[in-house]
């Protein structure tokens, strides 16, 4: 017999770019708001979204690697048109005149309508990034084996 799957989404955040966050939240949040458990598993890129702003990495590669894509969320740029950065400043300004919400500010309704967070753990030991590093708000470091028992019990799962 089928285990019921309950009125739940959980979402793996493999994109740590503007667009695909935007898209990431918008979907968490409207999940939220219509009473469904919403459950995002954010991993490599995706990080990006639960990091603070500080540097992060202990050996060589990891200290490059934070220096190279470091940053918090404010730093994701367009998957498209990125034109070097110019292109995160470019859009930041188009959605602000169009009204917007910026994604810290996505990210923080998520958090207040309870949508839980979790970091891939294997991702933050591979690119260095402790739990200490990441927003308090962070409901755990997990493994894949988490997410999937998440998944099976939603009645939406989706990647990106």
């Amino acid at each position: 017999m089928e285990e019921e799957k309950k009125n739940k989404l959980s979402m793996v955040v493999f994109s740590g770019d503007m667009d695909k966050l935007f898209a990431a939240f918008s979907i968490a949040l409207g999940a939220a708001a219509a009473g469904m458990e919403v459950t995002m598993f954010f991993t490599f890129w995706g990080l990006r979204a639960l990091k603070k702003k500080v540097a992060t990495g202990k050996s060589l590669f990891g200290r490059m690697l934070g220096m190279m894509y470091g940053g918090d969320i404010n730093r994701a740029t367009p998957s498209k048109m990125s034109f070097g950065g110019v292109g995160r400043w470019m859009f930041k300004k188009m959605m602000k005149a169009k009204g917007v919400t910026p994604l810290p500010e996505l990210r923080q309704t998520a958090i207040d309508l309870g949508v839980k967070m979790y970091g891939c753990q294997m991702s933050m030991d591979v690119m260095e990034i402790p739990k200490e590093k990441m927003l308090d708000e962070v409901q755990g470091c997990v493994g894949v084996a988490f997410f999937l028992e998440e998944a099976r019990k939603s009645e939406v799962q989706l990647f990106i």
